[in-house]
């Protein structure tokens, strides 16, 4: 490992989240057990409703665990407020929301004290140039929307980016260039990032580590090539079949 990655950041130890829906109670994350480590990227795959964002909005504090408990950086995650734990774990939506104004205020609205040099060096960061900054949100494509969510994120300096199928509402050009981008930052950064895919291919193409979870459950986990070549479980080889619902 370089040293960007030698470091524990996160960890879930037998972790679920019961809910209550139509009177019947479901675990939409069932014993989850897993660590992470810094400068990496972990992607997420799964069916529909296997409990993906689940599982990431735990990591964010918009949910508890019902059971188990989550460490960051050693100490335990209900330690720290919520506010401080969604400056350092960042999450990243499906679809960007942007408030109303221009660029440069949806980046003030994150920082207030930001100076306009900080907004155009982390435009410049994910590929925007500074003239966005005046531009109304109004008139970007989801493409660039996602580009100033990303960076609104890295002025708070970040150590986990938490993406939820980041590039789900753009077109496949669009999409590897996200995918690039975060790859890149990263590496600049020293970020750990961790992502729900839907899609195999964009795992693949992301690497690192690769997590199955079906029905709440940490089916299996590993290097992503050989987990979507070669999965040991069942499970994991019916997902590579497309068999999984």
């Amino acid at each position: 490992m370089s040293s960007c990655q030698d470091s524990v950041i996160l960890e879930a130890r037998n972790v679920s989240r019961q809910i209550v829906a139509n009177g019947n109670s479901k675990k939409t994350v069932d014993s989850f057990s897993y660590t992470f480590h810094k400068g990496d990227v972990y992607n997420i795959i799964g069916p529909s409703g296997a409990g993906k964002t689940s599982f990431l909005r735990l990591l964010n504090r918009l949910d508890d665990p019902s059971e188990g408990e989550l460490l960051y950086q050693n100490k335990p995650l209900v330690s720290y407020q919520p506010t401080e734990i969604r400056k350092n774990l960042s999450l990243i939506f499906q679809e960007p929301y942007l408030f109303p104004g221009t660029v440069g205020s949806n980046m003030e609205y994150c920082k207030s004290d930001c100076t306009e040099d900080e907004i155009e060096f982390h435009l410049e960061q994910v590929g925007l140039n500074s003239q966005f900054a005046g531009k109304d949100v109004s008139e970007l494509s989801v493409g660039e929307k996602q580009r100033v969510a990303i960076a609104r994120s890295l002025l708070l300096k970040p150590e986990i980016l938490l993406l939820d199928e980041p590039t789900a509402a753009l077109d496949p050009t669009s999409s590897q260039t996200i995918e690039l981008l975060i790859l890149s930052l990263m590496k600049e950064f020293c970020l750990t990032a961790i992502m729900v895919t839907h899609n195999p291919e964009q795992a693949k193409r992301m690497g690192g580590k690769t997590l199955l979870m079906v029905s709440g459950r940490l089916i299996e986990n590993g290097d992503t090539s050989e987990l979507l070549t070669n999965p040991k479980t069942e499970q994991g080889q019916k997902y590579i079949r497309r068999e999984l619902k």
